[in-house]
C-alpha cells in the first residue's frame, strides 16, 4: 500500500484522469443492528454559535465540524474523485450536519484520502481558503464531480500528457486549468493567483500525501469512501446504514 499511495499521491498521474476518477472506490453496504445505547442529549453550543458552524483543521490534517468533545466522532476518508464519496455526500450532506451534528452529539471529520493528481489538485484548492469554507467548497466539488472530469477528459491526452508531466510547483496549476477547477473555484472567493499559489506549493502537497500514506497504513484503507466511528474503522459505507448505526449509538 505504502508505494503504491507514493507513486499515485506523489503527483504521478500515468491513466487518464477519468478513469482515474472511478477507480479505487467502495461501495459497502451492510444492516445495521437493532438500537441498543440509551438516547444521548443534545448538547448545546456556546453561546451566539452553531456547531454546524464550527469547524477545527485537526491534527490529521482533516477538517472537523461540530462539537469538539461529541461522544460520537465520525470521520471519512474521502476522495474528491471518488463516485461512491459524491453519492454519500448527496445523500448525507444535510441530515448529518442539521440533524447529527447540530444536535452536539455527533462530530463529522474529513480527511482527503488522495487517489490522483486530479484529486490532489482539488483537495488543494478546498483547503485554499478559511477553515469555515472547507465544507462548502468540498460539497460543492462532488456536485459537480463530473464536469471537472468531463472537461479533462475532453481536452485530449496530448493536454493531459503535457499537464501531468509538469515539474511539481508547476502541474497543479496547470491541472487547475485543464479541469476547469481554478476558474471554478475562482467563482467561489479564491481567487485565480490565490488558487495558484496553493496550487504550487509542493512542499504542502506531499506533506498531504505522507498523511494520508501513514493513516492508510494505520486503518488499512483500502478505498473511498471509508469511515470511523469513534476510531473503530466502519464495515459499511452507505448513509442509510450510518445513519442506523449513529442512532444505535444514541444519536436521537
Amino acid at each position: 500500500m505504502t508505494g503504491f499511495a507514493l507513486r499515485r499521491i506523489a503527483l504521478v498521474a500515468a491513466l487518464a484522469p477519468l478513469a482515474l476518477g472511478l477507480a479505487a472506490c467502495n461501495k459497502e453496504d451492510a444492516a445495521g443492528p437493532a438500537l441498543s445505547g440509551a438516547p444521548l442529549a443534545a448538547i448545546a453550543p456556546p453561546a451566539g454559535k452553531s456547531w454546524a458552524e464550527t469547524i477545527a483543521v485537526t491534527p490529521e490534517g482533516g477538517y472537523l465540524m461540530g462539537n469538539p468533545q461529541a461522544p460520537i466522532k465520525l470521520v471519512e476518508y474521502g476522495s474528491l474523485t471518488c463516485s461512491h464519496c459524491a453519492e454519500f455526500a448527496h445523500a448525507a450532506t444535510a441530515e448529518l450536519r442539521d440533524s447529527f451534528v447540530a444536535s452536539g452529539r455527533v462530530s463529522f471529520e474529513f480527511r482527503n484520502f488522495i487517489r490522483d493528481a486530479i484529486d490532489l489538485t482539488a483537495a488543494q484548492l478546498t483547503h485554499c481558503g478559511p477553515p469555515e469554507s472547507f465544507f462548502a467548497l468540498t460539497d460543492q466539488v462532488f456536485a459537480n464531480q463530473m464536469t471537472f472530469m468531463e472537461k479533462a477528459q475532453t481536452a485530449g491526452k496530448p493536454a493531459q500528457d503535457a499537464a501531468f508531466s509538469l515539474e511539481p510547483a508547476k502541474r497543479g496549476p496547470a491541472i487547475g486549468e485543464l479541469t476547469g477547477l481554478t476558474e471554478f473555484f475562482a467563482s467561489r472567493g479564491i481567487a485565480k493567483d490565490q488558487a495558484n499559489a496553493c496550487l504550487a506549493d509542493a512542499a504542502k502537497a506531499e506533506a498531504m500525501a505522507a498523511q494520508v500514506t501513514k493513516q492508510a497504513d494505520q486503518y488499512q484503507i483500502t478505498g473511498t469512501p471509508t469511515f470511523l466511528i469513534n476510531g473503530k474503522k466502519a464495515d459499511f459505507g452507505a448513509w442509510p446504514e450510518l445513519k442506523v448505526e449513529l442512532e444505535r449509538l444514541g444519536a436521537r
